[in-house]
């Protein structure tokens, strides 16, 4: 439904931090389903953990937050002057762990949506088995422009 293309036109985020590479559900107002490939070449792996690698569980997090923001953007229609960032996470759980070669389908139902704040309830899968789960609180801020002061 959406390829990594329109991902990047949608989010700030790049290399080596943009977490998501393809939308396969997209209910606005709603859901999404999106899909995060983990390779061995990941360049968090090389010390998380050596001779053992594991996805980080923050970036599981943050992976299902980024497929939540584009649900949040598309739903509100928000220009690309907005951002979403962390107001919180809640029930938070880590039930597996996530090696390269897995392929993390991220589920996001939204329980809140504001037109300056979300809630959604994020769940992360490998094939079948709930990797990890949380609540996810987003604010929608104006991004600064270059240069400006903070």
């Amino acid at each position: 439904m959406m390829d990594v293309n329109e991902i990047q036109r949608l989010l700030p985020h790049r290399y080596p931090f943009l977490l998501i590479d393809r939308i396969l559900e997209l209910d606005l107002g709603k859901r999404i389903v999106g899909l995060k490939n983990v390779t061995i070449n990941e360049p968090y792996f090389v010390g998380h953990f050596p001779n053992y690698p594991i996805m980080p569980g923050v970036l599981i997090l943050e992976s299902m937050a980024q497929a939540g923001a584009i649900l949040i953007k598309k739903s509100l229609n928000l220009s690309d002057d907005k951002l979403m960032l962390f107001l919180g996470i809640d029930k938070a759980k880590f039930r597996k762990p996530v090696f390269p070669g897995d392929q993390l389908r991220l589920e996001m139902d939204l329980t809140r949506l504001h037109t300056r704040s979300a809630k959604a309830l994020g769940k992360a899968f490998v094939e079948q088995a709930l990797v990890a789960e949380a609540e996810l609180l987003m604010m929608i801020v104006d991004r600064e422009e270059e240069g400006e002061n903070r």
